[in-house]
């Protein structure tokens, strides 16, 4: 195969591994902001508190359609301990920039924490993506 061919081939399984992502990511956002949105509003628990609970919720369903539907394979198969673990990590440190992003849209910029979640979910989401992609699939 030609060298253009096989780079458009490749591109081309991105492409579909993104937007199966974003399938798998928007069911665990949907998970994850209702979650959000029932414990910040319904509940009158703190923003952040009610973000993580929420994240948490929706890293476990990610973490389990990317393994059955979003990667066409695993480095770590083998290892599923290590896997999540690596995978979990990962999902920390987007919980850590959840937690950044959504102070400071929220408490420096003034944002109302509904739309700070949005906002915020649309940059975790690049990182999330493309640390795993590049480390566990």
């Amino acid at each position: 195969m030609p060298a253009y061919a096989q780079i458009m081939s490749e591109f081309r399984g991105l492409v579909l591994t993104f937007f199966r992502y974003l399938i798998a990511g928007g069911a665990g956002f949907l998970l994850d902001y209702t979650i959000f949105a029932l414990c910040y509003e319904v509940f009158g628990w703190n923003y952040l508190v009610s973000a993580t609970l929420g994240f948490v919720a929706g890293l476990i369903l990610v973490y389990i359609t990317s393994n059955k539907w979003v990667f066409s394979s695993r480095r770590m198969a083998a290892h599923q301990t290590v896997e999540f673990l690596v995978f979990t990590v990962i999902g920390l440190v987007g919980l850590g920039l959840t937690v950044l992003f959504m102070w400071l849209f929220t408490d420096v910029l003034g944002v109302y924490p509904l739309i700070s979640k949005l906002l915020t979910t649309a940059l975790v989401l690049m990182w999330n993506f493309f640390a795993r992609k590049l480390i566990l699939y």
